[in-house]
């Protein structure tokens, strides 16, 4: 199977012995980050630091200061690597490796933004903003969304692209010094706190017939029960989930709910595919990083696999245990999807973040059984000498017994 490392730029910018390291552990590709949230990142081989504090989202590259005159968003450079233009730096020294080098946007998740543009972001029942969550039901967020994803996606020298948080986000983030664990919530509760009631969704909530402020009554009255201890409705997976909504809710309301969010989130995903093709050169791919449960959201946003795969040429999914590789690659193997769509299996393969290196090659060889053609090994940057050696030893081993879907070979773009 054919694997990409997710990587940020000053991974490699500084450290001329990155590219070679990672093109002799067996990877073919990297999915290198052009534009992303802020982060706490470690860099245990760096010869230069030990930690990189990106201070808010940023673009890793010089924006188009014609594409972004007279918007109220638009895009912040970094400056915490020293170097113009880090991804274009970073990238060529990893093709100048043989590695195939695709793009990684992080579209709704920003909280500079969030915190500079207030009522850009999620309104949830209680009034709270979510200010790392920016809306994707408002037309002025949805242009800009669109607008960073074709500028931020083709950048010089990336042969493809991966959009995260191309979709709905909401509470479940790890923000600074996060404190909402006092209560725990789970999947139905953490969609409820999710569902926004800012100008524009209360408007669409009102298009599909139900009063909105009698809605937002509702998601609190479904709430109120879990903060004084009552246990949330079981919910053991995907389906599970949504029905969980559904008993808190009602499954009337909860279904407007979903309507207005998949319609919204479906017609977004599929104009910043198309705006990606149009600024793209012939052959560069765009996958969705997804989940095929369209109630979902987060970095890996909920999707309608059949809706999305037509524009798409494919999906990177959340794989973190066998269970999940199961559901998640069984839903988005849609019979309609076009020949070539890739269903690319997300393993974590760092062994401090819940990782299993040690577990790669089974993972991937069950991944490809329920449909995944490629992997994405999470994250090259961050993982140990330890991890990392593992990481290449498995690789290893798949190449020798690949299981499931033959691996491509050469450089695919």
């Amino acid at each position: 199977m054919r694997a990409s490392a997710f990587l940020y730029p000053w991974d490699v910018i500084a450290d001329p012995g990155a590219p070679r390291r990672l093109a002799e552990s067996g990877v073919q590709q990297v999915t290198l980050a052009s534009a992303y949230h802020s982060v706490r990142a470690l860099t245990p081989r760096h010869p230069r630091h030990r930690v990189v504090t990106a201070r808010h989202h940023a673009v890793y590259y010089p924006p188009d200061p014609a594409r972004w005159a007279g918007r109220a968003l638009r895009p912040h450079p970094q400056a915490w690597v020293p170097v113009r233009d880090a991804f274009d730096e970073a990238a060529g020294a990893l093709a100048a490796a043989g590695l195939a080098v695709h793009s990684w946007v992080v579209l709704a998740h920003n909280s500079r933004l969030g915190a500079e543009h207030p009522r850009a972001t999620v309104r949830n029942a209680y009034g709270d903003r979510y200010p790392w969550a920016l809306c994707v039901g408002q037309p002025e967020v949805r242009e800009y969304l669109v607008e960073l994803a074709a500028e931020a996606a083709v950048r010089p020298g990336a042969l493809g692209t991966e959009l995260e948080s191309c979709g709905w986000y909401g509470l479940g983030h790890l923000h600074a010094h996060d404190k909402i664990g006092g209560v725990p919530l789970g999947a139905a509760a953490q969609y409820l706190m999710s569902v926004c009631f800012c100008r524009h969704c209360r408007n669409g909530y009102h298009r599909l017939g139900v009063d909105p402020e009698e809605l937002r009554r509702a998601v609190v009255g479904a709430l109120e029960p879990l903060w004084a201890g009552a246990p949330e409705p079981a919910a053991g997976d995907r389906a599970g989930e949504w029905a969980a909504v559904g008993e808190l809710l009602g499954r009337d309301l909860a279904a407007v709910t979903l309507a207005h969010r998949t319609a919204v989130a479906g017609e977004f995903q599929r104009t910043v595919v198309r705006a990606v093709r149009s600024a793209a050169p012939g052959g560069f791919r765009v996958l969705l990083h997804a989940d095929p449960a369209p109630h979902r959201c987060g970095a890996n946003a909920g999707v309608s696999a059949a809706d999305v795969l037509a524009e798409a040429d494919g999906l990177v999914l959340p794989c973190t245990d066998a269970a999940d590789r199961e559901a998640v690659l069984t839903a988005a193997d849609v019979p309609a999807r076009r020949a070539g769509t890739v269903l690319a299996a997300n393993l974590v393969v760092v062994a401090g973040m819940g990782g299993r290196p040690d577990a790669l090659a089974e993972a991937a060889r069950q991944a490809a059984t329920h449909g995944a053609g490629e992997l994405r090994l999470y994250h090259a940057g961050l993982a140990s000498d330890r991890d990392w050696a593992e990481v290449t030893r498995q690789l290893a081993a798949l190449r020798r017994r690949p299981g499931g879907r033959p691996a491509p070979t050469g450089t695919a773009r």
